[in-house]
């Protein structure tokens, strides 16, 4: 079955390779990829286009993560610091969504090695993400008209599922594409 198939061993050996530069190297990748992640965070602010934008800013995150999951927690830290001095209404959604998906499908490719377990930790950590701001901040990310109910989690959760299984075979893509430049 397709998603009991582990991923490739093409990740794990460009985490190597990235643990072999020096941590000038690390740090500089990390600073560009927040500033990367910031810039397309704040375009949420744009309507319109902006929307179509903002959750771009999950890639950043996640291939910090994917490289290392200290760095990856430190641009995901460095991305809402950025955020506060260019859009600070963008640091309510940021930590809690895109943000910590990235951070979360990142991390898992440290932690397991079968698609299904890396799409669910995905799904589950954007599911607490969107569910704590809506029930505990009173944030309406999916607009004042929606309450929280159980078909709300169900199709919440289906959604955060296909939302993530989108981010894991992007990353996927990415890292195949970064493999040929040899970072």
């Amino acid at each position: 079955m397709y998603f009991l198939k582990p991923i490739s061993d093409e990740v794990r050996l460009s985490q190597i390779i990235f643990n072999k530069h020096k941590k000038t190297m690390k740090l500089i990748l990390v600073s560009i990829l927040s500033c990367m992640a910031a810039i397309l965070q704040a375009a949420g602010a744009v309507p319109g286009i902006g929307y179509c934008i903002s959750p771009l800013s999950t890639a950043p995150i996640l291939l910090c993560s994917m490289f290392s999951i200290p760095f990856g927690a430190m641009s995901y830290f460095l991305t809402i610091m950025l955020l506060f001095i260019l859009q600070p209404t963008e640091i309510i959604a940021f930590p809690f969504t895109t943000g910590l998906l990235g951070l979360g499908i990142g991390a898992s490719f440290h932690l397991f090695k079968m698609r299904l377990s890396i799409i669910a930790t995905g799904a589950i950590l954007l599911m607490l993400g969107i569910t704590s701001l809506i029930v505990i901040f009173h944030f309406p990310v999916l607009g004042p008209a929606v309450s929280v109910s159980f078909s709300f989690l169900i199709f919440g959760f289906l959604f955060a599922f296909i939302y993530s299984w989108l981010w894991v075979e992007i990353a996927l893509i990415l890292f195949k594409r970064l493999k040929t430049i040899r970072i």
